[in-house]
Order: C-alpha cells, then structure tokens, then sequence
C-alpha cells in the first residue's frame, strides 16, 4: 500500500479499520525539499522499549533510517518490503516503539500494519498502547478510539494503562464527559486506577464537574497507598476526604 504525502493525508488500513484524514504540517512532503535529518535513538537503547531489553541490532537502526526517507517517495513499499522483512520480532519492536518516540505516525502505523501481517504476530496490549498514546498526542481521536476497540476484538481486554492513554486522548482535545466516562468504565471493568489515572484526571480537574471531581479525590484515598503525598507532589489541596 502507498501512501500519499501531500500535506492533507489520508491513511485507510483494513486491518485496523483506520479511516481518517490527518492535517499535519510536519509530514507535507516537498520535492525540493533537501533530504530529512535522520535522527535514530536506538543505538543507545530505549528505557521502557516493547520487546526484550537488549542492544537494537543494525538493522533495526537502519529500517527506522530508511522508512524516513523513504516517507516522501515512491521507494516506502520497496522499504517495507526489504528493510521490514529482515527484522527479528524484537526489532520490530524496538523499531515501532522509536518511531512513536520521534511521533512519526504514518510510519508507526505502516510498522503495526506490517506486523500484524506477520505469521509470529499475537495481539499485544504493549502494542495498542503505544499506538493510542501517539494518537492521542497528535489529537486523533476517532482513531485512537478505533484501535482502543480493536484490542477488544483481537481478544485482549483494556488493562490500567489502555484505559490511562485513552483518558488522556480525550484530554488533549478537552473532551472531559468521555474523559470521566471512560475512567468510569475503568473502575466497572475491574481495573486498577493508577497515580499515571490520578496525575492525568488532578491536571484536569476544574474542568469537571464538582461531583465527579470530589469522586475523584475520594478514590484517591481508596486507590493510592500515600494519597496526601500524591497531592503535595502534584500541587493540589485535597478538600474533601474519604
């Protein structure tokens, strides 16, 4: 599949169900353009990466290198083909996770296609993670919702930090009732609310409604083991406690 990089992009993926026309100023292709800075952090490894925690191999450094500049061109298919095809799964991971890092998201989503397509793939909540959270980032909404329901039909069920990323999607763009209505849907799901849930909600709080944010302050107190430090630490005056 090629892709077409014209300022106003559209990417259609039918394996996710992704459909949306995506404004983004920083992948507007130019043909004088001079080549890109090809900027890679995997050589010096990755704090929190999605596969095994080891040295990223060469040609993981170089599939990230090529996809870049290949982004503009007719050459991408070529790329995924060859570049993609070569990597071991940890690779690709590493490979993925760095792409998200530098918020390339057309090449993210040509990475999670290519894998999806690949006969070791196993629907991987690390995965989705990743992918809501650069979506949500780059204000995306409809599609950080659809893959948050992909997962779903993939078999796997959203854990804390699905949930975590989805709130804050809906944050970016201040979408607070589906904000509180999927923090909602956290708790009857069974999840745990975490201090990432509590740090993304308290930074938001003025922009809920009274009731929900005194909720909020009370569960702290249920969720959290030092609920009064987490609101020292985050600024906050705790008027309501449990």
């Amino acid at each position: 599949m090629k892709s077409t990089l014209m300022g106003r992009l559209q990417l259609h993926f039918p394996e996710l169900g992704l459909r949306q026309n995506l404004t983004n100023r920083s992948l507007h292709c130019c043909t004088a353009a001079p080549p890109p800075n090809i900027i890679c952090g995997l050589r010096k490894g990755l704090k929190k990466p999605l596969g095994r925690s080891r040295v990223p191999s060469n040609e993981a450094i170089q599939a990230v290198q090529s996809l870049k500049l290949a982004k503009c061109t007719s050459k991408m298919e070529d790329v995924i083909n060859t570049k993609l095809s070569r990597l071991l799964k940890a690779d690709l991971f590493d490979a993925l996770t760095e792409l998200q890092r530098q918020n390339e998201l057309e090449l993210s989503l040509q990475v999670f296609k290519f894998m999806q397509n690949e006969e070791w793939y196993e629907p991987d909540l690390r995965l989705y993670h990743g992918m809501i959270m650069m979506m949500g980032k780059n204000k995306m909404i409809e599609m950080a919702e659809e893959v948050f329901h992909k997962l779903r039909k993939d078999g796997l069920e959203p854990d804390t930090r699905a949930f975590n990323e989805m709130m804050g999607a809906y944050l970016q763009v201040d979408m607070i009732e589906r904000a509180a209505d999927t923090y909602r849907l956290m708790i009857a799901s069974g999840c745990t609310p975490d201090k990432l849930t509590f740090k993304i909600l308290i930074k938001n709080l003025e922009k809920f409604k009274e009731e929900f944010a005194i909720v909020v302050k009370k569960d702290c107190y249920e969720y959290l083991d030092n609920p009064q430090k987490f609101f020292n630490d985050e600024g906050q005056k705790l008027t309501t406690k449990g």
